[in-house]
């Protein structure tokens, strides 16, 4: 028994840290009414929401790429030309403060007790303060000839921008986390 009483700060610690490990919320939605078996190819849109003045940027390229080996891997075709889908994808960094209030002293309870359990006089007068970047990833899938939203999906979760040269992998494993949402695969 005494090896157990011994490794359970470290088992809990481990579990708790491990529940703090931001996984991103991912919400996706699509118009019920779109027959998505109509639909074979895809492509992206000229300026995606992640463009730079005039140039293609970093963060594009690996979208697109992304987002090209999760449709190709459903059975969707790229075509530069005249797609049915046209693909579309924005991301977001927004800084974001919680603060998280001390509870407040409990007075009377253990009064009966004569005093010997008195609030604590430090008790209640902090508020925890946490900063963190909030990252939000859209991807839109859009019809091409009647120019319109048939599938969204969104992510949004803590984001360490500390680390730049992880980004594609950030990007990479938010974009197959968003598309695991995907119902539909090409009909060939």
């Amino acid at each position: 028994m005494k090896p157990f009483r011994q490794l359970f700060p470290v088992v809990a610690a481990a579990l708790v840290l491990s529940g703090c490990a931001s996984v991103p919320d991912i919400k996706t939605d699509y118009n019920r009414s779109t027959d998505f078996s109509v639909y074979r190819s895809f492509g992206f849109v000229e300026h995606p929401g992640t463009d730079g003045q005039g140039y293609e940027s970093l963060t594009t390229q690996y979208f697109k790429s992304a987002v090209q080996r999760e449709l190709t891997a459903r059975g969707y075709r790229y075509a530069a030309q005249s797609p049915d889908l046209l693909v579309n994808f924005n991301a977001r960094l927004q800084e974001k403060v919680q603060v998280s209030p001390a509870p407040t002293p409990m007075m009377g309870y253990y009064g009966y007790r004569g005093g010997l359990y008195a609030p604590w006089p430090g008790y209640g007068f902090y508020n925890d303060v946490y900063t963190y970047t909030e990252g939000t990833v859209n991807i839109d899938l859009v019809d091409r000839r009647q120019m319109k939203l048939v599938w969204e999906g969104v992510a949004v979760g803590s984001v360490n921008t500390s680390d730049k040269a992880s980004a594609q992998q950030r990007i990479d494993k938010t974009v197959t986390q968003i598309f695991a949402r995907y119902p539909f695969r090409a009909v060939q």
